[in-house]
């Protein structure tokens, strides 16, 4: 496996790699999605060469990116990785949501798209300025 430096996130321990994949153009936003097995190669690849740090949404696809991921965590590949994923967009009508209950159904089915029972990096896509920030939280 090839090296790529690792840096610290934060004061809480996690460690990623410093350079991350960002996986949204795999499934939306820059034409249509790719072929899933050429994006789970990729993906595979870019864990082999040490690249650790993996991002997506729910609002990616909407949704498919996040269960492409799931598929792609396979077979070990989970325990390698520091996976990152976002809420604040609601998926059907893109709206900006902050609210409690939006904050926890995203994690909830973010978690089940995944197929995975923790996510390192959860955070917010956009900033609902209706709902304060502690709230949201």
């Amino acid at each position: 496996m090839a090296t790529v430096r690792r840096i610290k996130l934060g004061s809480q321990g996690l460690e990623v790699s410093a350079q991350g994949l960002g996986c949204m153009g795999m499934s939306a936003f820059y034409g249509p999605p790719k072929p899933e097995p050429d994006m789970i190669a990729l993906i595979h690849h870019a864990v082999h060469t040490g690249v650790t740090f993996l991002d997506t949404s729910d609002v990616y696809g909407p949704f498919t990116n996040e269960i492409l991921l799931g598929k792609a965590l396979k077979g070990g590949i989970r325990e390698k990785v520091q996976l990152a994923t976002k809420f604040g967009i609601d998926p059907g009508t893109f709206a900006v949501k902050g609210d409690p209950a939006h904050v926890r159904a995203s994690c909830e089915a973010s978690l089940k798209r995944l197929d995975v029972d923790y996510i390192d990096l959860y955070y917010q896509h956009r900033i609902d300025t209706r709902v304060p920030i502690e709230i949201t939280v």
